[in-house]
């Protein structure tokens, strides 16, 4: 890409958009769909250190609730 079209290219961001004056646009269009089935929880930083992702917060919390379960299940049958 030549030195012009890149200038072109920078020309046609602005800094700033205000969504609300777009036409046509519908705030939150998507957000019951998103929210739907999802949690959003905040970790406190020394927990997040332990587990930084996803997919290691969904591993430990199946692996305690089966161990709650577990434990449900033998004071129930004792």
């Amino acid at each position: 890409m030549n030195l012009k079209n890149n200038d072109e290219l920078n020309d046609e961001l602005r800094e700033e958009y205000d969504f609300a004056q777009m036409e046509g646009g519908v705030s939150g269009k998507y957000a019951k769909q998103y929210h739907e089935g999802v949690k959003l929880i905040l970790l406190a930083p020394d927990v997040a250190k332990i587990f930084p992702d996803t997919k290691s917060v969904n591993e430990a919390l199946r692996t305690l609730s089966t161990i709650i379960q577990q434990h449900r299940n033998e004071l129930i049958t004792s």
